[in-house]
């Protein structure tokens, strides 16, 4: 039975705080580290285990490779979680680590949709790197899938909670309970519990398509069995690069004597050739839809025609637009402008974000032209009504507002959208809310007269 909140480790040295995983292997805690007043993870295997026939192998496997760890953090690697203690509490062994503060990749990835290639190469060489020092240590991770790769938000990827003694089935658990995460492992890890780097080249591949497409891959069971093909992520997301997509297909090859047999050898495939400079903004075409021609890629085929990329709205964005000019829709009825003011501010202020996004680095300098974009045209518009002073007091302070907000829009829009698009979907949101502000005045005015 787990541990419960606020049970003491070690004559009080550790505080249980929750339960992060359970798994068939094991369970991992949260756990405050009392003297030192810091959160840690402590690791064990599951209770139940001690009752099957594997069991005492499990725990002289679980010790020695606690023990490799604990030697790997001596001299601490900044991709690899560090390993603080290893030791028994009752019947119980217990691994305790660092406990990483972030996002784990599966969290980014539904946040964010599919990642630009630049920055999510960079995290996944950091890995690499680390599984390097890993293998050299005679270890494999196993577990390499997105859920224990952590982001943290000065760009730093660390790797957590490796799949200790996963080799040993125990009979109490089913053929298939040998593996942490079924979709990013390959089928000889599944079937046979493989030890070879070339499961974590293969897991580390399954994990960079996920993060470039948004999608999971082909379970690799599947592909053997059934003969399931492997969509190349190119053909998903055809803005990424010939050689990222060549590195993940080789990564993931259906069998293990085709992966490179190392992995600074795939490594070596990833990197970013040294002729093509990092580009300074976001390019243009990284996810824009195109319909790409299907062709066989790397000894990959595939029947299935060729998908699109995911298109994502950011809706909360459009929606403090929406209410921006909601506001300013208001406010011009109310001071009896007329309502070309708002119009021209609205067409202005979009036409300037859509057509500037990708020619300004700078976010912030785009937000600024906005804003004198839209101060310049509320001014002229209220100017007739209310006069110059008042007019550009009031047009300065909503140009701010929505120089930020469709800034952001626009920013987020471009991802899944051309700039023809993009003005469209600005210039609907900006008129609907010009439109419901104006009438929202009317009404109340109404009322008000009744």
């Amino acid at each position: 039975m787990p541990w419960a909140k606020g049970q003491q480790l070690q004559s009080g040295k550790y505080e249980i705080a929750e339960v992060l995983g359970q798994g068939g292997f094991g369970i991992t805690y949260k756990a405050l580290q009392v003297g030192l007043d810091r959160h840690v993870v402590i690791k064990t295997p599951n209770e139940y285990l001690s009752h099957d026939p594997e069991y005492d192998r499990y725990i002289k496997r679980f010790i020695q490779e606690g023990q490799i760890l604990a030697r790997l953090s001596q001299d601490p690697h900044p991709h690899i979680v560090g390993v603080i203690d290893l030791f028994q509490e009752g019947n119980t062994h217990c691994l305790v680590m660092n406990f990483v503060p972030g996002e784990n990749l599966f969290e980014v990835v539904r946040r964010r949709g599919a990642l630009p290639e630049a920055e999510i190469v960079a995290c996944i060489r950091q890995i690499g790197e680390a599984l390097c020092v890993v293998h050299q240590a005679g270890l494999v991770h196993r577990d390499a899938h997105p859920g224990n790769i952590m982001l943290q938000r000065n760009g730093k990827a660390v790797l957590i909670d490796f799949g200790i003694v996963k080799e040993l089935v125990p009979k109490t658990l089913s053929s298939t309970g040998n593996v942490g995460n079924k979709g990013f492992a390959p089928y000889e890890q599944m079937t046979r519990g493989s030890r070879e780097p070339t499961v974590d080249i293969y897991c580390l591949a399954a994990t960079l398509y996920y993060a470039v497409t948004g999608q999971s891959p082909t379970n690799s069971l599947a592909r053997k069995l059934n003969d399931d093909p492997l969509t190349p992520p190119k053909q998903i997301i055809p803005g990424i690069s010939k050689q990222l997509n060549q590195a993940i297909i080789e990564g993931m090859a259906l069998e293990a004597k085709d992966r490179p047999q190392s992995m600074r050898d795939w490594l070596a495939i990833l990197e970013v050739p040294k002729q093509t400079p990092a580009p300074t903004v976001e390019p243009v075409h990284r996810k824009e839809v195109v319909r790409p021609k299907i062709k066989p890629e790397l000894k990959v085929t595939s029947n299935k025609p060729a998908t699109k990329s995911p298109r994502i709205i950011p809706w909360g964005r459009l929606v403090v637009v929406l209410f921006i000019y909601l506001l300013i829709g208001y406010i011009l009825a109310a001071s009896n402008a007329p309502f070309w003011a708002g119009a021209v501010s609205m067409a202005v202020a979009v036409a300037v974000a859509v057509a500037g996004a990708r020619a300004v680095a700078v976010a912030g300098a785009r937000a600024v032209a906005v804003g004198w974009a839209v101060a310049v045209a509320v001014a002229v518009g209220w100017a007739v009504a209310v006069g110059w002073a008042v007019a550009v007091g009031w047009a300065v302070a909503v140009a701010v507002a929505v120089a930020g907000a469709v800034a952001v829009a626009v920013d987020k829009l471009l991802e899944s959208f051309n700039r023809f698009h993009t003005f469209l979907i600005l210039a609907g949101v900006s008129s609907l809310g010009l439109g419901l502000g104006w009438l929202g005045h009317l009404v109340f005015n109404r009322m008000a007269l009744k």
